[in-house]
């Protein structure tokens, strides 16, 4: 085994185990894949790329950091724009698609889900309600961005620039197909995927694939892990949650969600543009 597999096997090895662990343990204690505060529960293992990532480069292979894209490029400031609103663009692109087929029209004004929540909001917001929480959620997107690095310095910092070097499509796909794996033991508790597990693990690699292709380009271009960072914060808190307030009780979320069917069609046309334009090709410049 050459010196690159042998980094690269250390670093699935140590972000699968860690994360594993974590998780099995978080749920042996009694976490369930519902509650409000199972984020906290699932935190630990989250950073397990990052610290995979960290170890490999500081005492397995030695190479250091130059290349992990730790700095913030101003310069680059569309592609953070792009980073944060893609995620509601793609959430857009569902409620029309499933308008336009019959399967839901989305309620963009969360109504149905804060009842359900048992909430009522005052009568003088209550008309802006939906408003109100696309921009709730965008700006949460940003304080989240530190904790989705703990994916990301891993998953794009490290693994899609090692894996099949010079050739980024395949490297995307791989990395994606491989991503998807270590989210399997939160989709079979039904975590991703609520009520259809088996069909979440072989759903959820074509989104992997699809998110890998788009955040290896931003972190690509933009020459910062911070930039995906900040897609993979908005993919959850943005699209995850309007994608569910948009819809709630009323669609499949195996069709509506951000990881559904539906999601495949906006997500899949910008992989396509990026991969047919060249985009994806690495950049050349000084980290």
């Amino acid at each position: 085994m050459s010196a690159a597999s042998k980094a690269i096997a250390s670093y699935l090895a140590i972000a699968f185990g860690v994360a594993w662990i974590a998780w099995e343990l978080a749920f042996r204690l009694g976490a369930g894949a519902t509650p409000g505060n199972f984020q906290l529960y699932i935190l630990p293992g989250s950073f397990a790329p990052a610290i995979a990532a960290i170890v490999v480069r500081r005492w397995i292979t030695r190479e250091g950091f130059a290349d992990a894209g730790l700095g913030i490029h101003a310069r680059q400031w569309r592609y953070y724009l792009l980073a944060w609103l893609l995620p509601l663009a793609v959430v857009l692109a569902i409620a029309a698609e499933a308008g336009a087929l019959g399967i839901a029209t989305a309620d963009f004004s969360t109504q149905t889900a804060i009842k359900a929540m048992g909430r009522e909001p005052p009568a003088a917001i209550a008309p802006y309600v939906g408003y109100i929480a696309v921009v709730q959620l965008l700006v949460r997107a940003l304080f989240f961005t530190a904790i989705l690095w703990g994916e990301e310095f891993g998953w794009r910092g490290y693994l899609q620039q090692r894996l099949f070097p010079g050739r980024p499509l395949l490297a995307a796909v791989a990395t994606g197909i491989i991503w998807a794996a270590w989210h399997y033991p939160l989709i079979f508790r039904g975590y991703n995927y609520p009520g259809h597990p088996w069909l979440g693990i072989l759903l959820f690699p074509v989104t992997a694939v699809l998110l890998s292709i788009i955040f290896g380009w931003l972190r690509e271009r933009s020459g910062s892990t911070w930039v995906p960072s900040l897609a993979h914060s908005a993919t959850n808190v943005v699209g995850g949650s309007l994608s569910v307030l948009w819809f709630y009780g009323i669609a499949d979320p195996l069709w509506v969600g951000y990881q559904g069917l539906l999601a495949w069609l906006p997500l899949g046309a910008l992989s396509l543009w990026i991969v047919m334009s060249g985009r994806s090709r690495p950049v050349a410049r000084q980290q």
